[in-house]
């Protein structure tokens, strides 16, 4: 009897080490991360902008387009990013966040004449480590992208940005 168990127990050990690991499929992928194509939004609206506090000690107004966020099957939330300067100034720039990994990147820059430019730079940077990030750390941090997690849906974006925080923070 104690023979018997002891042969199904080795059994079923060299079995299992030869299978697949548990829930692979399911949790990893041997896949690499594919970007997709960014297509440039319309230039923003004033009367689509909605703001939200970036928690930056300064003078500065920030706001997101709300027409121009879109959630892409890559997992990265892209949107229109407008800074107004106490002068009244624009900066305005369409960008993207990687909600997995905490990065931002620059895909466009917006022109006096309403149009966009293409940036020098255009590469995926960590938010955090760039201290003038103010805005893209708190739209990742509590807006678009709690607990590294993209929004399901751009209504659910637009609702985050709204209420100055993602539900999924307080509930």
């Amino acid at each position: 009897m104690k023979f018997s168990i002891v042969v199904a127990t080795a059994c079923v050990l060299a079995l299992s080490a030869c299978a697949k690991p548990p829930f692979k499929d399911e949790f990893e992928s041997d896949k690499p991360w594919i970007e997709q194509v960014a297509q440039l939004p319309s230039y923003p609206g004033m009367n689509n902008l909605l703001e939200f506090n970036a928690g930056e000690a300064s003078s500065n107004r920030y706001f997101v387009d709300a027409t121009s966020i879109k959630i892409g099957e890559d997992g990265v939330v892209r949107f229109t990013l407008v800074i107004r300067s106490s002068a009244g100034v624009n900066n305005v720039t369409f960008e993207g966040i990687r909600c997995t990994t905490n990065e931002r990147k620059l895909y466009a820059l917006g022109r006096d004449d309403k149009t966009w430019a293409q940036p020098r730079i255009a590469e995926w940077q960590q938010i955090n480590l760039v201290r003038q990030f103010y805005a893209q750390r708190e739209l990742s941090r509590s807006i678009f992208c709690p607990f590294r997690q993209a929004p399901d849906s751009t209504e659910e974006a637009i609702q985050a940005l709204k209420a100055g925080v993602h539900p999924s923070i307080y509930r």
